[in-house]
């Protein structure tokens, strides 16, 4: 029996990539498939990168994979904002993606600070 304790960023972003692929539905529907693929890439490579990096095989590698997993939550942030924007779907469809992105970025920033400073 695994008792490890759930990892926090791993779970947010698997759960981030889930509503990602939903919303990218929505986005098919519409017939938004550039801005779909976009986003369906960006927003499910944060987990994948995520789920390297604890698979590390050193301090420098998991860091640079979070990096990775960083640049792609940003890039993720951009293409939802750019949707929003370009009112191809309201806030109210988006749900809670935009706090959600927050949220992981705000994770990741702070356990790449943490591992560079131990």
């Amino acid at each position: 029996m695994n008792m490890q304790k759930p990892n926090v960023i791993q779970e947010k972003s698997y759960g981030f990539s889930l509503h990602i692929i939903e919303f990218c539905n929505v986005l098919n529907e519409r017939r938004q498939y550039v801005l779909s693929k976009q986003l369906l890439k960006s927003g499910t490579s944060i987990g994948a990168n995520i789920e390297e990096a604890l698979q590390a095989q050193s301090r420098r590698d998991f860091i640079a994979k979070l990096s990775i997993s960083l640049k792609e939550a940003f890039e993720t942030k951009y293409w939802l904002r750019l949707i929003r924007d370009s009112k191809t779907a309201s806030l109210q469809e988006m749900g809670a993606l935009f706090s959600e992105i927050d949220e992981i970025l705000k994770l990741l920033i702070s356990i790449i600070k943490t591992s560079k400073a131990t």
